[in-house]
């Protein structure tokens, strides 16, 4: 398997579907329109959706039939990011190579932008009961447990603990709480959410619950990485903005040897996961690897 052909074909799945889902964008009041599709089609790999996919390909469904979740998981992180580059948060005026949402709409509309992204992701979620294969049992379980890794006890969670640990000495507890929350409650739930539309039993789902885990964690380490040591054209925005802003990361905290080791330790833990399956899951197995050795 070519995992970067396969990424691709993925992401081009999840493109498509997502312009029939957003609405065009001179769509009264056009200009929230296009903030939202702005900040959705302004790159990036899809790789919370495909996990949603590969999710469901690791039991046995169809990948094409979990696409409005796999959608969903990729508003509800394109949400994540409008609001975290709002000068309240992280400041930032790039992402991906592009001027955030912010600095070409205005806080105002990028803040609803980022509200009528998370909406959205729910409506999303929601239609898997009617043009999926899943039971209503399941898409309410999905659409609950993605609630909770989205919320205080997820993604919010740990960003509300990544800014007030900003310029602070924070201790192992603290990183592994933040990036456990912010990003890899995102990966487990994207899966989970794949797996669970798809039928999955729960040992199955608890194997892969576990990769994910450790995947997001591994994902997180390597961002900080490219943040501290990686190339700006690459990466799509600045270099240097976690330490300008004294962000609680991985290799300010550990230091970037340790954090490489960490990233490689998650990824090793991520595989063995996986030791239960076959064939069926081999997109992840090489995902794993794929998380800390690109370079944006």
């Amino acid at each position: 398997m070519d995992l970067k052909e396969e990424l691709k074909k993925k992401a081009l799945l999840v493109e498509n579907a997502l312009e029939g889902y957003l609405p065009l964008p001179d769509t009264y009041p056009a200009v929230i329109h296009q903030a939202v599709r702005y900040s959705v089609f302004a790159g990036g790999k899809r790789l919370r959706p495909a996990l949603v996919m590969a999710g469901a390909e690791a039991v046995g469904g169809d990948p094409q039939k979990v696409l409005p979740a796999a959608c969903a998981l990729e508003l509800l992180h394109t949400y994540s990011l409008v609001h975290d580059d709002l000068p309240a948060m992280d400041n930032d005026d790039y992402r991906r190579g592009k001027p955030t949402s912010h600095k070409v709409f205005g806080e105002a509309v990028a803040v609803l932008a980022g509200d009528a992204l998370l909406t959205l992701s729910f409506q999303l979620l929601a239609e898997n009961a009617a043009g999926g294969s899943a039971g209503p049992e399941d898409v309410l379980r999905v659409i609950g447990e993605v609630a909770v890794a989205a919320g205080t006890f997820g993604m919010i969670g740990g960003q509300v603990v990544d800014i007030f640990s900003a310029g602070r000495a924070v201790d192992a507890d603290t990183i592994k709480y933040i990036h456990s929350h912010k990003t890899a409650s995102i990966c487990r739930v994207a899966v989970r959410a794949g797996a669970i539309l798809a039928g999955a039993k729960e040992a199955p789902l608890a194997a892969l619950t576990d990769y994910a885990g450790h995947l997001g964690l591994a994902f997180q380490i390597k961002d900080d990485l490219l943040d501290f040591e990686g190339e700006a054209e690459k990466i799509g925005k600045p270099v240097g903005s976690d330490l300008r802003n004294k962000k609680a990361t991985y290799p300010l905290v550990f230091g970037v040897e340790e954090a490489r080791a960490e990233a490689g330790r998650a990824a090793d833990r991520a595989l063995a996961a996986l030791e239960c399956f076959g064939s069926e899951v081999e997109f992840l197995r090489r995902l794993a690897y794929f998380v800390i050795d690109r370079e944006s």
